[in-house]
């Protein structure tokens, strides 16, 4: 199957459960704030729980990182990420749906899945179009009473080839550019408290300069698990500048995670000249040399 859409819904899903090419992928992880940094875990238990049949379980956290990087969740190499998804079975005759637990920030009401968008983001950038993320993930799919199953899926390996698109990844180099570049709109995708300098979740607090903040979990309703219309998504945007086709956007959040999410909902819209900055807060913080502003709120 080709042309899958960026996006798709549990109707649209339910419809394609028995197609052969399907490889449907759970990439749960669980991440909660603290003070210095976060704690993350991988969503393997909550995966042998329950998780939509025929679904595999794709490990961000620990197959599809680079495990030497001192950063969490920092891509991988390409043959690291090639030899782990083939094993999942993603491959030139396949098409890909990825959902999570939609459950973003542990302890919060915040909805997105910036999981299932992370490893959506990750097969694109090695060249692997045909990805689409379940809108609503796998909360709204139980709520309607769709099968669960703890038994574990498994599909055969698979050949993965492709080119790596280096236009999708921004580095902390294109970012320090981008702070003199009026053609590039830099989006934070965390939290107004984040981006005014409110918390101490990184190693300073505050974003870089000249970003507009578009916060990852505004662009879904808590009801419906789903996204908000279009029209209420291009107003969001549209407001930050960043649907402007003459520039490029770079999304950025704390580890590269909620940034794919903003990044993939700007490209439902048709801005599709967005990199994502994988370092994120968690490298452009911890390196004082590197500018950062706060907002201070008025009494």
């Amino acid at each position: 199957m080709s042309n899958v859409p960026l996006l798709v819904d549990t109707d649209w899903l339910a419809d394609r459960l028995d197609d052969p090419k399907l490889r449907l992928l759970d990439a749960t992880t669980f991440l909660k704030p603290t003070s210095g940094y976060y704690d993350v875990w991988s969503g393997k238990e909550a995966y042998d729980k329950g998780h939509i049949p025929g679904a595999v379980f794709a490990d961000l956290l620990g197959d599809l990182s680079d495990p030497d990087s001192k950063y969490a969740f920092t891509i991988p190499s390409r043959e690291r990420f090639v030899k782990k998804i083939s094993e999942l079975g993603v491959g030139d005759d396949s098409y890909v749906v990825v959902y999570d637990q939609g459950q973003a920030i542990v302890g919060t009401p915040v909805i997105a899945s910036d999981w299932a968008s992370r490893l959506a983001w990750q097969l694109r950038y090695e060249g692997f179009d045909n990805v689409a993320v379940l809108d609503g993930g796998f909360p709204k799919w139980r709520e309607e009473g769709r099968p669960v199953t703890t038994e574990p899926g498994s599909y055969p390996k698979a050949t993965f080839t492709g080119e790596r698109r280096p236009e999708l990844l921004a580095t902390k180099e294109d970012v320090k550019k981008a702070l003199n570049d009026e053609d590039v709109i830099l989006v934070n995708s965390l939290s107004e408290a984040d981006f005014n300098g409110e918390t101490d979740t990184y190693a300073r607090k505050g974003h870089i300069p000249g970003s507009v903040n578009v916060f990852f979990g505004d662009l879904s309703s808590t009801d419906s698990k789903e996204l908000y219309d279009y029209e209420k998504l291009r107003k969001t945007f549209e407001e930050s500048g960043a649907l402007d086709s003459d520039k490029k956007v770079i999304t950025y959040c704390g580890s590269g995670i909620a940034a794919t999410w903003n990044a993939l909902i700007l490209n439902k819209l048709g801005q599709n000249n967005v990199a994502m900055y994988d370092g994120s807060m968690t490298e452009w913080a911890d390196d004082p040399k590197l500018p950062l502003d706060t907002v201070e709120k008025e009494k």
